[in-house]
């Protein structure tokens, strides 16, 4: 039986519902140039590849197809986002508990997010604490970003666990390609920003509706204490 030893998690729609601060932050950038704003279902699609992407998505959605603002809208966006990336955000119900649990039974925790590095590790110690996930690893220049496995595989590296012992956590297809790169068993979250059908039709191992799920899972392969 398959004993996992790790779960890697993506971070906005997974542990922390953070569409507020996204959404805040891109139209106020996309207000200079008079364009939206775009409603946070919207967002809801628009984002999971870096911010670099949601720019370009954004300003396509109201209108500028051509990109003419998209160089000086990337560096407005970190701006704001520099300043706003908290705004609103907070871990989904059920996410504390099920950490907790995971970190009594020594199950080592990561996240792995496409959001910029230092913006991922700020929404994480102020959401949980410093020093309380194993490892935090945001958008990084020398790192390929999520579908590539690479920062997942880094990640189960760097922990000293074989990635075939890792869940990958996630909420978008994205999420399921990475950890399926990586040779993990990946688990589509549906309280997220994207759907149970998106989830399925990218074949993770499991797809679960509840955080506690996870505790199930875990207990259903190794000796855990109460």
């Amino acid at each position: 039986m398959k004993m996992y030893k790790c779960c890697i998690f993506d971070l906005d729609g997974t542990l922390i519902n953070s569409i507020k601060a996204i959404a805040y932050s891109c139209n106020l950038t996309l207000r200079k140039y008079n364009l939206g704003p775009i409603d946070e279902d919207t967002y809801k699609i628009l984002i999971g590849d870096g911010y670099k992407k949601l720019i370009e998505r954004a300003l396509i959605h109201c209108g500028d197809t051509n990109l003419e603002n998209y160089e000086d809208a990337l560096i407005t966006y970190m701006e704001y986002f520099k300043i706003h990336c908290m705004h609103e955000v907070k871990a989904y119900d059920g996410i504390y508990d099920m950490l907790d649990f995971l970190k009594n039974n020594n199950i080592k925790i990561a996240v792995l997010s496409n959001k910029p590095h230092a913006q991922t590790v700020e929404n994480v110690d102020k959401i949980f604490g410093c020093g309380y996930f194993d490892r935090i690893a945001g958008e990084k220049s020398n790192i390929k970003r999520k579908p590539n496995p690479e920062g997942a595989i880094i990640t189960a590296n760097d922990l000293d666990v074989n990635p075939c012992e890792c869940l990958y956590i996630g909420d978008t297809n994205t999420d399921m390609k990475t950890g399926i790169s990586a040779g993990m068993d990946s688990v589509g979250v549906t309280w997220g920003y994207r759907d149970r059908k998106e989830l399925e039709d990218f074949n993770p191992k499991y797809v679960i509706d509840h955080p506690s799920e996870i505790v199930d899972i875990i207990k259903s392969t190794v000796l855990v204490s109460n």
